[in-house]
């Protein structure tokens, strides 16, 4: 057996449902990337800016390598909202996958060490200096869309990359896998902000992913109005997207983590046990002040008592100004007709 048809088999045996061998060398869209961080549509990503040499050349990250295993796991299920109200996007209803994945593709890698194919590697998922859907559409997991997504026939958007960086010749796969968007442009007429700001390209600075995940300070009052539901991450574009209706229900391959069984309101108290609460999750990612600010911008558009109600106790006593900020925000959007929410909000802007 040739040892790409030996690595596939173990990979798939793992557990992963896509694979693809591309050539270790730079990205064929590393000049976009590059006008990309030009333009300044990385937002506040700047470990993107100062990872560029390697971003661009990932033969800095592996001087000896050769080639690029690329693997794709899917993960699509159904929209996922939280009690009382509230959306975070689909892949952050489950386990963390950086660490499920990173896991399977170092098993993978010791099992190529051990049958002698490679000496020197490096193993990636997500969170490494690698222009992923650029190798991973070369490879043939997809092709990129204008939502900047890489677009598969059976998963849709909603799979996960991984990659193992090898010293070892492999034979690139023959037949990158075909397809295009075409003439449609039902992603960048959903998105609620206008972050596709041309097909392929997302200004950061306007994505409500970026604003509720990535972000750490106060989401600016133009974004906060047109968040919506989403309090971690948005799935408008992919859910939109004509390649994602047949993508399969794989909700229990990944669980369902406790974060996301809690409402906004929950999510809105001051929680010692963060850590433990959040642990094995992806919505750790925002720190328990990203996540609870998050909280309070969406329960702007869920006009309840109980909303009200736990938006004036984190404006009365949040210990996180970023948090008393947002719940003051969500308060004048959504109840500021409320006789006691003015009230409320003229203490607190006399006491800043």
């Amino acid at each position: 057996m040739r040892s790409e048809q030996q690595i596939e088999e173990w990979a798939r045996e793992l557990g992963f449902d896509l694979f693809g061998i591309a050539p270790l060398r730079p990205p064929r869209d590393a000049a976009q990337f590059e006008d990309w961080l030009a333009q300044g549509h990385h937002a506040g990503l700047h470990w993107l800016e100062e990872q560029r040499e390697r971003i661009v050349d990932p033969r800095r990250v592996l001087p000896e390598g050769k080639s690029i295993v690329v693997l794709g796991m899917g993960h699509s299920r159904p929209a996922v909202t939280l009690e009382g109200g509230g959306r975070v996007a689909r892949y952050a209803a489950g386990r963390d996958y950086h660490n499920l994945l990173i896991k399977r593709v170092r098993r993978l890698l010791r099992r190529m060490k051990a049958a002698g194919f490679v000496r020197d590697a490096r193993t990636m998922a997500d969170a490494a200096p690698l222009l992923e859907r650029s190798h991973a559409a070369e490879a043939g997991l997809g092709f990129l869309s204008k939502a900047a997504n890489l677009l598969h026939p059976a998963f849709g958007p909603f799979f996960f990359l991984a990659e193992v960086l090898v010293d070892l010749e492999l034979e690139p796969t023959s037949s990158p896998l075909p397809g295009s968007c075409g003439t449609c442009t039902a992603c960048i007429e959903a998105c609620p902000t206008g972050a596709i700001v041309a097909p392929g390209r997302i200004d950061a600075g306007r994505c409500i992913s970026y604003h509720t995940i990535e972000s750490r300070v106060a989401i600016p009052p133009a974004i906060a109005e047109k968040t919506g539901p989403w309090a971690f991450g948005c799935d408008a574009c992919s859910e939109i997207c004509p390649w994602s209706r047949k993508a399969p229900d794989l909700a229990g391959r990944w669980g369902t983590n406790r974060v996301v069984e809690g409402g906004l309101v929950s999510w809105l108290e001051p929680r010692a046990d963060f850590e433990d609460w959040t642990e094995g999750t992806a919505l750790r990612r925002p720190g328990a002040e990203g996540l609870a600010r998050n909280a309070a911008i969406a329960l702007a558009g869920i006009q309840t008592d109980a909303s009200q109600r736990a938006l004036l106790k984190a404006l009365r006593s949040h210990p996180a100004e970023l948090v008393r900020d947002a719940a003051a925000w969500s308060l004048g959007r959504g109840f500021g007709q409320d006789t006691q929410v003015r009230r409320e909000l003229e203490h607190w802007r006399r006491s800043r």
